[in-house]
């Protein structure tokens, strides 16, 4: 007989300011509040220092960085450190790589950042002692990482290993006192006192925080020296092999550009995604036309993909479309409708033709190629031209 108790329908929770909640809702100000009046309707008012004690605990987490940025889950996972510490408990980020984003708007207090680290390149050994070397230095009571994996999972693991520490991964629920975790197959929690390193599961968090911390910087030369003195790792980093970005699956490419049915010519468009290296999408309307193979279809009767930069020439935007990239991080639109459904999801829309703008877009490209062993000024003509620019800087 089956002795597994049904679980709560209502779990795994997120945690939040307010403690463990299901449902998470934003911070929008409260009606007739007169100092939010004054500001002129919601606008976010300036959020206060989680604490102004001296610290006498810390928490330490750790992240990789992608050009210069955390991602949601390392944002998560910070949150988390931030929402469990007290008044007298700071908390600290050891950035492996650039970070270029506002640390104590994310809860952090001290910032370690570690600009060295490529998040491509696979350098186990040196993360290692840089993590240890930081828990040497601040003897935090518990160790945050995001359990992904790029390389924050194994580390948090390698670490574990090294320390001899407890340790809990893929973390769905925590508190104060406990984490949780699936087991059974996803038919029960297993639940234990909180470990020394946390390996943290995405969307255990409520990322959004009421207050700030101090986001001090910490000269991080003490931790490289530290971190560099071992000896030859054995591991080798054989590096990146390139491929044909028009030959890469979509699911797993991170620049997609992807044309509909305002795309006429198409030989011009497969010259633009090879000339900027990006991976080539299409709508169902393009498919369905015969312009594009069946398998580079995007949306809910298509691919779902989560691009870092997803550009779309030509394409209105239905929602089944809009369904295949609710999880790009940027979204590019170029269409001759201002008022095309995409326009609302996309984070930049340039109204003009989309022929005229991949052509502009193609010799941009290419003539910024060319510059980098030629250095000159690069032009485009006509209203593409501007178009080309905004394009240029939403890339860059």
């Amino acid at each position: 007989m089956d002795t597994i108790k049904r679980i709560d329908p209502r779990r795994p929770f997120s945690i939040t300011a307010e403690g463990l909640k299901r449902i998470t809702l934003g911070f929008v100000g409260v009606a007739g509040d007169s100092n939010l009046s004054a500001l002129g309707g919601h606008r976010e008012q300036a959020k206060p220092r989680r604490t102004t004690s001296a610290a006498q605990l810390s928490l330490l987490v750790a992240a990789h960085s992608d050009r210069g940025s955390l991602d949601d889950h390392a944002r998560q996972t910070l949150a988390a450190a931030a929402l469990l510490a007290d008044a007298t408990t700071q908390v600290v980020l050891l950035v492996l790589g650039e970070l270029k984003d506002d640390a104590a708007a994310l809860g952090a207090d001290k910032v370690i950042e570690m600009a060295s680290f490529d998040r491509r390149a696979f350098a186990p050994d040196a993360a290692l002692n840089a993590l240890a070397a930081c828990v040497a230095a601040y003897s935090p009571q518990h160790v945050f990482l995001p359990d992904n994996a790029i390389g924050d999972g194994d580390l948090g693991r390698r670490y574990a290993a090294r320390a001899k520490a407890s340790m809990a991964a893929h973390v769905v629920e925590l508190d104060a006192t406990h984490v949780a975790v699936y087991t059974h197959a996803r038919k029960a929690f297993a639940v234990r006192s909180l470990p020394d390193v946390i390996l943290l599961a995405p969307n255990a968090v409520d990322a959004r925080l009421p207050f700030v911390g101090a986001g001090e910087r910490v000269a991080a030369e003490q931790f490289f020296a530290e971190s560099h003195t071992n000896d030859a790792s054995p591991y080798k980093d054989l590096g990146i092999e390139e491929i044909d970005a028009a030959q890469m699956a979509l699911e797993e490419a991170d620049f997609i550009v992807s044309a509909g049915n305002g795309v006429i010519d198409v030989a011009a468009f497969e010259r633009l995604a090879s000339t900027v290296g990006a991976a080539i999408g299409a709508s169902r309307v393009a498919v369905d036309d015969g312009k594009f193979p069946r398998d580079k279809q995007i949306g809910a009767t298509g691919k779902t993909v989560d691009a870092s930069i997803y550009i779309a020439f030509g394409i209105s935007g239905a929602v089944q479309h809009l369904q295949g990239i609710k999880d790009c991080r940027h979204v590019i639109a170029v269409n001759l409708d201002a008022s095309a459904p995409i326009a609302k999801r996309a984070n930049l829309t340039i109204i003009g033709d989309a022929q005229e703008t991949i052509a502009a877009l193609t010799d941009a490209a290419a003539a910024a190629r060319n510059a980098r062993a030629n250095p000159g000024s690069l032009a485009t003509s006509g209203s593409s031209a501007a178009s080309a620019a905004k394009l240029e800087g939403a890339l860059a």
